[in-house]
């Protein structure tokens, strides 16, 4: 079983790798059915290359996964460690991107087609933290008539890992349902156990592709390049750093910065990694710490 923290598949890299890879479409398969909860008889995964520098950055949509279903719907599936900013808007333009691609200006809109838009989160939603299980599902409905959809065309799912351990710690949730077996293997395989494996070929399946990616030496480096990101990534946000950037028109923004910026160099991380994720330049940073040492 896997031990490495940067191997498992809360690691979008490592995610993509074992759900986004052609060859891979009976494990996906099995994933998108547990969630949406309806069988999935075909699924054609779109892989587009993963660069060495898209690990160091958060490129929109690179390793998400883009899936073609039965019936030529489409789903698009995002692993995320981290919370970032407006998330809920992120993961509505994922779809609407999906949605909207799909045809060019003058074309019939009947060529549209039904688009599902799965979030996997390793953190609870803010908007969420009223709703206490761990798998939401969100449609267009009416206010009163709550029962009437819409429109059929957009289905979203929300996963938040977290919730799903306060769950089965009070015994809200089963180890049965597929969704919470697929959750817990993504989150830490060797939670299932062999048995639990054995019983569930594709989730056994998808186990034996983390196995192998483990054990290639390209594919750790590559693992590893992505979680030294993700946790620079997640240490700033931690730190309130964006938020606190976005409500820096107050006064005493430069002191807030400062403070920040010294904080996070405390942490280890280096001025290019909090350059980048702050949106300030390195002399930018460089300057606001020469001011704090002249005031000294």
């Amino acid at each position: 079983m896997v031990k490495d923290e940067a191997m498992l598949p809360t690691n979008d890299y490592v995610f993509k790798r074992i759900f986004g890879r052609v060859g891979n479409e009976e494990i996906t398969k099995g994933l998108i059915s547990a969630i949406i909860k309806r069988e999935v008889k075909k699924v054609e995964l779109d892989e587009s290359p993963i660069l060495e520098k898209d690990l160091r950055d958060d490129k929109v949509g690179v390793l998400d996964i883009k899936a073609r279903l039965d019936d030529n719907q489409l789903c698009n599936i995002e692993m995320q460690l981290v919370q970032k900013t407006n998330i809920e808007k992120r993961i509505m333009f994922y779809w609407s991107k999906l949605y909207s691609g799909e045809i060019k200006e003058g074309d019939d809109y009947n060529e549209l087609h039904k688009t599902i838009a799965i979030l996997i989160a390793d953190f609870e939603l803010d908007n969420l933290k009223t709703i206490e299980k761990f798998h939401t599902k969100w449609e267009i409905r009416e206010e009163e008539y709550s029962k009437i959809v819409l429109t059929e065309v957009l289905e979203l799912h929300i996963i938040e890992l977290p919730k799903l351990i306060e769950q089965l710690n009070k015994n809200h949730t089963s180890k049965k349902d597929k969704v919470v077996l697929w959750s817990l293997f993504i989150t830490n395989p060797k939670e299932l156990g062999e048995k639990i494996m054995s019983e569930n070929e594709d989730i056994k399946k998808a186990n034996e592709e983390l196995e192998k990616i483990s054990a290639d030496k390209h594919e750790q480096y590559l693992a590893h390049l992505r979680q030294k990101h993700i946790m620079d990534t997640k240490a700033v946000e931690e730190y309130g750093y964006l938020r606190g950037k976005e409500e820096g028109k107050a006064e005493g923004k430069k002191e807030n910065q400062l403070e920040m910026i010294k904080s996070m160099l405390k942490e280890g991380l280096s001025i290019e990694i909090i350059s980048k994720v702050s949106k300030l330049s390195v002399d930018e940073i460089e300057k606001l710490i020469k001011q704090k040492i002249e005031k000294t």
